[in-house]
């Protein structure tokens, strides 16, 4: 049988023990929400490519099915920035997601707006609304690097950036479409895919 340790031997093994809970608190915080996150991702690509086919079809002209389809883009866009934001809460601050909200829901309002106008109006709210989402993407996916699979996002980000520049710039040609606004979805959809497999390691604490 042991002796008693002594005062000073159970003081020096208390911050051990306070580091220990610590790490693990922090390691089922990003679990938890790498879980969530790797749900969502893949929710966000299955209406990415949905979405994508459907436009296609009606990106000629913006008939009412367009019009439905571009104001529900963003507003899809809302209630995942909403869970994310949720989710995120343990792991970091959640102020660029709620700039998203906030942004998106704009976006929603602007394109309803930008309907009356024409395609052109359109392409220029669009546009703007994929380099201010983009650049929040790629922002958010930086932070979030140690939790692993953000690369995706990190590029997915970079890539929206440079595809609202087009679609602005696009809006000036002689007859634009929306068919490039469609597109637009369907790179997004497959970074959100990769990023939800490259989460699942991540994940695998908060799925036992």
């Amino acid at each position: 049988m042991g002796s008693p340790r002594s005062p000073a031997e159970r003081a020096s093994r208390a911050p051990i023990v306070e580091r220990t809970t610590v790490t693990t608190i922090a390691s089922n915080s990003i679990a938890g929400t790498a879980s969530t996150l790797r749900r969502l991702y893949f929710v966000r690509f299955g209406f990415a490519i949905l979405w994508a086919l459907v436009m296609f079809t009606t990106a000629s002209e913006l008939g009412p099915l367009a019009v439905t389809l571009l104001v529900l883009y963003p507003l899809f866009d809302v209630g995942a920035a909403v869970i994310d934001a949720r989710a995120s809460r343990t792991t970091g601050s959640p102020v660029l997601l709620y700039v998203n909200i906030a942004v998106s829901l704009l976006t929603a309002a602007g394109v309803a707006i930008a309907c009356a106008s024409g395609i052109p109006a359109v392409l220029r709210v669009w546009g703007a609304w994929a380099v201010v989402a983009g650049l929040v993407q790629l922002i958010v996916g930086v932070t979030r690097r140690t939790m692993g699979g953000q690369w995706p996002m990190i590029i997915s980000g970079g890539i929206s950036v440079l595809a609202g520049g087009s679609f602005i710039i696009g809006a000036s040609a002689e007859n634009p479409t929306l068919t490039n606004a469609a597109g637009y979805a369907i790179p997004g959809g497959v970074f959100f895919l990769i990023s939800a497999i490259r989460l699942s390691r991540a994940a695998k604490g908060a799925d036992r």
